[in-house]
């Protein structure tokens, strides 16, 4: 496992260039909750790597899938076998940029709104999103947070008839990092 960290990190540092102020973290959380009158979903990954260059703006994510744990291990077995294919489709990824970087300062302690642009890839799909968050800058720690929806149909995941009514339609996504200074 270190040894996929490792790489994860290594190719997360191939995007950006090395001369700039960047902060990351392997330890970053992505959560999604499905609600519906039949069931609740909830999984949560607490091993997400990113990296965000405070310099330009722009920001990389990679989940490994099977990372994700649920409260009951059937649904970790269905999500990894029949929606999201983790054998075939280990990771997903975002690479973007905050789209308001020229308005914010975020080399100066604060609290800021943002906009992220970029391309998230889940279930080899690729989409271009945009998605509002947070970013606080405080004691030379930043941390970042969203929460946003996801369509499993925007990204090919078929959601059997059989269970249709336990999914939502929408997932909440729950993003959260604390960064460290690389």
């Amino acid at each position: 496992m270190k040894k996929i960290f490792f790489l994860v990190s290594l190719a997360l540092l191939t995007f950006m260039n090395i001369n700039a102020q960047k902060f990351m973290t392997r330890s970053g959380y992505i959560g999604f909750f499905s609600h519906t009158p039949v069931e609740d979903i909830k999984a949560e990954n607490n091993q997400v790597a990113s990296v965000l260059d405070m310099e330009t703006g722009e920001l990389v994510f990679q989940v490994l899938m099977r990372s994700f744990k649920f409260e009951k291990k059937l649904m970790e077995e269905h999500f990894n076998e029949n929606y999201v294919e983790s054998e075939k489709f280990p990771k997903s990824t975002f690479k973007g940029s905050i789209a308001n970087f020229k308005e914010i300062d975020l080399m100066k302690e604060g609290n800021y709104e943002v906009t992220v642009n970029g391309e998230l890839t889940i279930h080899g799909v690729s989409r271009q999103v945009s998605e509002k968050g947070k970013i606080s800058v405080k004691n030379g720690k930043v941390e970042a947070q969203s929460i946003f929806t996801v369509k499993p149909e925007d990204y090919d995941i078929e959601i059997p008839g059989i269970v249709r009514n336990k999914i939502a339609e929408e997932m909440e996504v729950t993003v959260k990092m604390n960064y460290e200074k690389m």
